[in-house]
């Protein structure tokens, strides 16, 4: 090697050289980076809100329009029961893709990237969570603007709708980490989205959603009153809607959505860590 080549090799040590290193980012920053990486998923592929905005319109006409008169004698009077219901429903429905996408991610070796950063461990899971929450939103907007055309008139106004919203993003957020555990066990996302239905239908079936539970059989009817997370939920959001919502109401709700992330949340963080 030349001197000549020697000299130039020593001006770019020094040129690239860093003397010191750059800090961490924060845990914050992290976690809205990959936020803002779920909503640039949803902005380059908008066909992934093909279920957020045709979903809740599908299950809202099809319940009040097949069942309103025989449930409650017309569509109207029932679309005041059900909207609440159906709002929750078609919300938790979609809770499912949060295992779905990560999943996707897992089989495409992108987790393995991001667990060799030196990041926040959870940052991708809880920025992925984050992000569905706007799909979330906009099945929320969709499916109360559609119930407003069809004669939906909440009496709590618009405080009680923005609220009632509220209650139910912070369950579906808890509610998320069931599916994001079986997103980092099946093998293939089609398994994920199999396994997460047979969990939400008996959830949002037997439940309230529908029907007054005192029309139910006894053993159902303990289920949908007293053991079933979902009924609890609906129950805050109809009342926050209906503007005669309780504190006992809106606590029931808080403390199993408190308990489920208490829960779920670790034992997620400790399969992303171990996973091979």
């Amino acid at each position: 090697m030349t001197t000549s080549n020697i000299g130039d090799d020593d001006r770019l040590r020094r040129v690239i050289r860093v003397d010191r290193r750059p800090k961490r980012p924060s845990a914050p920053a992290v976690t809205l980076t990959f936020t803002h990486r779920a909503l640039l998923k949803i902005k380059h592929v908008p066909e992934q809100l093909m279920d957020v905005t045709l979903t809740p319109v599908i299950f809202t006409l099809m319940f009040v329009y097949l069942f309103g008169g025989a449930i409650a004698g017309d569509p109207q009077t029932y679309v005041q029961f059900l909207l609440p219901g159906i709002l929750v429903q078609s919300v938790l429905l979609i809770t499912v893709y949060t295992g779905f996408t990560i999943n996707t991610d897992i089989t495409k070796g992108v987790f393995d990237r991001f667990r060799s950063l030196p990041i926040w461990r959870p940052a991708p899971i809880v920025g992925a969570l984050l992000g569905d929450s706007v799909r979330y939103t906009v099945a929320s907007i969709i499916t109360i603007g559609l119930g407003l055309l069809l004669g939906f008139r909440p009496e709590g106004g618009v405080l009680g709708v923005v609220l009632a919203i509220v209650l139910l993003l912070i369950f579906a957020f808890s509610l998320s980490w069931i599916f994001t555990i079986l997103g980092l066990l099946m093998r293939t996302p089609n398994a994920v989205m199999g396994v997460s239905m047979l969990i939400l239908m008996p959830l949002t079936f037997a439940s309230n959603i529908f029907v007054d539970p005192e029309t139910m059989p006894s053993g159902l009817q303990t289920w949908a009153q007293s053991i079933n997370p979902v009924s609890y939920l609906v129950t805050g959001v109809r009342e926050l809607m209906y503007g005669t919502a309780t504190f006992g109401d809106i606590a029931w709700v808080l403390i199993v959505s408190a308990s489920l992330t208490a829960v779920l949340a670790p034992i997620t963080m400790r399969l992303y860590r171990t996973r091979t």
